[in-house]
């Protein structure tokens, strides 16, 4: 059985880490490598584009793939999903929280337009800081439909990880989320909880989750301190 293009990626990832091949070295003709992998020249090609799009290898059509120079790692990506808490300990601080709110309420309509759902539909409001090293740097307000959660927040102890609380109690695992990086101004009520200096700058990450069958569960307003917290995008020329 041959291999999937996943895997392969990471074999040819490991073997230029491993100096397998060098810098500016060409790797071996498609045919090679899918014979050798045995897998066809379609899931080599896929294994290849990923390696590309991250700046691993260079291919250059009719003469070969070769490898470059990588590029060094980008801290705090905004492309990868991650929650408050794992974003905190990334940057080397102890993690804490304190939750302001949890109940249910029916659902505006610009939040009912967002889940697809009507007006009125009860939702889960949850507001908490979220703290790092006793000292409050982000605040969050999450909005889920009662009808993906029920009653778990009532009968279960709610804290740290919202991600893995919905994982474990719920079995809903989200996989992706569109967001919105926003300047909120200095009279938003939410950013005013985090502003502990009259400098102090606030951005706000507006997301919307979704679970792996695409369904929008979750709706977060992430106010961040702009001094823990920086992000960075990898921009590709098309």
């Amino acid at each position: 059985m041959g291999f999937g293009y996943q895997t392969i990626k990471e074999v040819i990832e490991r073997d230029i880490q491993h100096g397998t091949y060098q810098v500016g070295q060409r790797l071996p003709s498609e045919y090679e490598l899918s014979k050798y992998f045995g897998v066809s020249r379609v899931t080599l090609r896929s294994a290849i584009k990923l390696l590309e799009l991250e700046g691993k290898l260079l291919v250059k059509h009719g003469i070969g793939t070769f490898v470059v120079n990588q590029l060094p790692t980008i801290p705090a990506s905004l492309e990868k999903l991650q929650s408050i808490g794992s974003m905190i300990r990334l940057a080397g601080l102890e993690e804490g929280e304190r939750q302001e709110s949890i109940g249910s309420s029916p659902c505006p309509k610009d939040w009912a337009k967002i889940f697809g759902v009507e007006a009125g539909t009860e939702v889960m409001t949850l507001e908490r800081f979220r703290t790092a090293n006793g000292e409050p740097v982000a605040f969050s307000l999450n909005v889920i439909p009662k009808i993906y959660v029920g009653e778990v927040f009532v009968q279960n102890t709610f804290t740290s990880s919202l991600f893995s609380f919905l994982e474990r109690e719920c079995q809903i695992r989200l996989m992706h989320a569109d967001t919105e990086l926003i300047v909120p101004q200095a009279t938003d009520r939410y950013g005013q909880k985090l502003r502990i200096k009259p400098d102090t700058t606030i951005l706000l990450l507006k997301q919307l989750h979704y679970d792996e069958t695409n369904r929008p569960i979750l709706y977060s307003l992430d106010y961040l301190r702009n001094d823990i917290f920086r992000f960075w995008v990898r921009r590709h020329r098309e």
